[in-house]
C-alpha cells in the first residue's frame, strides 16, 4: 500500500471549509472525488490543517493511501488538475514513509493573515484581505504580538467546540509586515487550535486600534477565558502559507 503526499493550493471563498460535510461543497470533497475518478476505489484523504470556510492555501498538505492508482506519482498534480475546479490546484506530488501522516507528522505550520487597509475596499482584494478603513497602530501591534510567542496555553484564543486534550501550543514566530496598504501578520507554530489564528488577529487589531493594552492582553490570555477577548477576525483574510515536516 503506497502513502502519497500531496501540496493543495486553494481559494476557499467558495467553500464550507476544508473537511468533508454533508451537502456541503469542501475542499476534501472535491479532492477526493477528483481522485476517484484515478482508481476503481475511493479514498479518503487528510488534511495538515482544517481550514474554515472562506480561509485560503498556498501550501496545505494531503495525505492518502491507496495501491490501485495507475498514474504515476510524479503526473498525479497534472491528472487531479484536469479533473478540479480551477481555484483548488495540486502543486506537488510524493511518496511519503508509511507512517506518514498529513496532521500528525507536521512539526510546524505558519498561516499568514493579510490586512488592505483603505478609503474604500479594493475589488482585486476582498476575496484575500480584511479591509479595514479605520488608522492601525502596527508598531503597537508588532510590540504586544511578542507575548504569544513561546510555549503558551491558548485557551482564550480557542474557538468553542474544539476536542483537543491540551490548549498549550509553541508559538516559534509572529511577525508584522507592514507595506500600505497591505499589511501580513505572520504565524509560525508547532500547531493551532480552531480559529486561534483569527482569534489573535481580532485582538491584536483591537490592540492597534488603542481598545486594548498589552497588559490587557496579557491578562486575557492569563485568564483562558475565550469571552474577554477580541472578536473573530473575518475568514478571507487567512492563508495556510506552508506545513513543514522532520
Amino acid at each position: 500500500m503506497n502513502t502519497y503526499a500531496l501540496v493543495v493550493q486553494y481559494d476557499g471563498t467558495d467553500y464550507a471549509g476544508f473537511q468533508v460535510q454533508p451537502r456541503q461543497r469542501t475542499i476534501q470533497g472535491e479532492l477526493e472525488k477528483a481522485l476517484s475518478r484515478l482508481g476503481p476505489g475511493s479514498i479518503r484523504i487528510a488534511g495538515a490543517g482544517r481550514t474554515d470556510a472562506g480561509v485560503h492555501s498556498e501550501g496545505q498538505t494531503v495525505s492518502f493511501r491507496d495501491d490501485q492508482i495507475t498514474v504515476p506519482v510524479e503526473r498525479l498534480p497534472y491528472a487531479l488538475n484536469s479533473l478540479l475546479p480551477p481555484d483548488i490546484r495540486v502543486v506537488k506530488s510524493w511518496l511519503a514513509p508509511p507512517d506518514f501522516h498529513a496532521r500528525i507528522s507536521a512539526v510546524q505550520k505558519t498561516y499568514r493573515y493579510q490586512v488592505y487597509q483603505s478609503e474604500f475596499p479594493n475589488v482585486f482584494h476582498r476575496r484575500y484581505a480584511c479591509w479595514l478603513r479605520e488608522p492601525i497602530d502596527w508598531q503597537a501591534v508588532e510590540e504586544c504580538a511578542k507575548v504569544f510567542v513561546g510555549t503558551l496555553d491558548f485557551a482564550a484564543f480557542a474557538a468553542s467546540g474544539s476536542s483537543v486534550k491540551t490548549t498549550v501550543r509553541t508559538m516559534l514566530d509572529v511577525s508584522v509586515e507592514h507595506a500600505p496598504p497591505l499589511t501580513l501578520l505572520r504565524f509560525t507554530a508547532d500547531g493551532f487550535l480552531y480559529k486561534m489564528v483569527r482569534n489573535l488577529v481580532g485582538t491584536l487589531l483591537d490592540v492597534g486600534r488603542g481598545r486594548l493594552s498589552m497588559e490587557e492582553v496579557l491578562t486575557v490570555m492569563q485568564s483562558g477565558d475565550r469571552t474577554l477577548a477580541s472578536a473573530t477576525a473575518p475568514p478571507q483574510g487567512l492563508v495556510l502559507e506552508s506545513v513543514r515536516y522532520s
